[in-house]
């Protein structure tokens, strides 16, 4: 008889977002009259920008062409897409990152959940804490992760860096050595950020221990200080030991179109082998490439009017996210965040436990968040709110708060 992977069945639960998902539309079933506004999952909700549009339409009508026709992409993606990102996300930058170590995907969630297949289940990972669900539980799904502890919601070969109002919510280099480093900065969920002068410190010890940093940079685009980098390899030696995970899904609202991308830069060997070929080996095995007219969507983000419009897109929901941290602040929340990501991250009041403020704003606000606990144990009592609703809803929402 066919046996199943048994590592899935010690993942606890199911999916945090699938869970709240559960909760919000059971409640709306039972109170059909209550307009629910969701603040939660991090699904933006403008429209795609004209130059994209246009972009989506051309590249539809070449398809409809025999003489302009594409069937499968290139697996590691088109020319014109991998020279644009090289040019305007690095090069402008001052980051030696050509096209040819650009790998094009459908989003930086697949990425970040498939990067761990080119690396041994020996290695140890280590993880800020709170963390993005998707890098724990895909090394779960790998076996990487030891045994769980639910009553500490840890897993025990998993190196948690904690995350707390002390550190200012970034972490400190663990005392134990791990051999692969997650990081997300601008940070989900904490909305947190770190300077360049921190981010080398990373990199300088990545170097110093052998160990490889898995930079997640989907949010670089809500970036406003000069002294937050965009990308890690704008700290010196970051070629030799980081991997950068980027997305369309939040810089150009393509969460229902889906693009992303990761760079592996060639210096980049584990020994001698290069994780550059490994990853271009996977890729190309597994995945048949982005369809032809997203990417062409995705090149007009970097044309002159794509840039332009995405920056005011970006403003609008930052608005928001202003909107949201003073609005909390002055009702007397402990907030932080929303000022180079788009989330705000607050204490729950009252000693409240993050999934029973989630159920008081539910029930009394009728506002959906994300409780801090669903991104480790360090996020307890703490609740995450996003600023991409649109504008007259978050309104609405902070004021249903401060009500309470």
């Amino acid at each position: 008889m066919y046996k199943i992977n048994e590592n899935y069945l010690k993942l606890p639960g199911s999916y945090l977002f699938s869970t709240i998902g559960k909760k919000v539309n059971a409640y709306a079933a039972a109170h059909p009259d209550k307009k629910i506004i969701r603040l939660g999952i991090g699904d933006v909700t403008q429209p795609l920008v004209p130059a994209v549009i246009d972009a989506l339409h051309s590249a539809v009508e070449e398809m409809g062409d025999a003489a302009t026709f594409r069937g499968y992409a290139p697996d590691l993606g088109y020319d014109f897409l991998r020279n644009a990102i090289a040019e305007n996300d690095y090069k402008a930058r001052g980051c030696e990152i050509s096209a040819d170590e650009i790998f094009i995907s459908d989003g930086a969630k697949c990425d970040s959940g498939n990067i761990q297949e080119i690396f041994s289940l020996d290695n140890r990972i280590a993880v800020c804490d709170p963390v993005y669900p998707v890098y724990v539980d895909t090394n779960v799904m790998a076996g990487r992760t030891g045994t769980y502890d639910p009553g500490r919601g840890t897993w025990s070969n998993v190196i948690y860096m904690p995350c707390t109002a002390e550190n200012d919510f970034t972490p400190d280099l663990p005392e134990e050595t791990p051999d692969i480093i997650y990081l997300c900065f601008p940070n989900n969920p904490t909305g947190a950020a770190i300077t360049k002068s921190q981010l080398q410190e990373w990199v300088d010890y990545a170097n110093r221990t052998g160990a490889v940093i898995i930079f997640d940079a989907a949010y670089e685009a809500y970036i406003s200080r000069e002294e937050v980098p965009h990308s890690i390899y704008e700290c010196q030696g970051a070629r030799n030991c980081a991997i950068e995970l980027r997305s369309f899904s939040k810089k150009a609202g393509f969460t229902g179109v889906r693009l992303g991308f990761t760079v592996i830069p060639r210096e980049l060997r584990s020994g001698e082998v290069s994780l550059h070929s490994l990853w271009a080996r996977r890729h190309g095995t597994k995945y048949n490439g982005a369809p032809y007219i997203v990417q062409r969507a995705g090149e007009a983000v970097y044309s002159q009017e794509g840039k332009t419009q995405l920056e005011q897109q970006i403003a609008y929901y930052m608005k928001n996210a202003a909107y949201i941290y003073q609005g909390l602040r002055d009702a007397g929340y402990t907030v932080s965040g929303g000022v180079d990501a788009p989330y705000i991250w607050l204490k729950a009041p009252g000693g409240m436990s993050s999934w029973e403020f989630f159920d008081c704003l539910l029930e009394n606000a009728n506002v959906v968040g994300t409780p801090g606990s669903g991104f480790g144990p360090s996020g307890e009592t703490y609740f995450r709110l996003t600023a991409f609703g649109s504008y007259e809803n978050t309104v609405e929402a902070v004021d249903r708060i401060r009500a309470m």
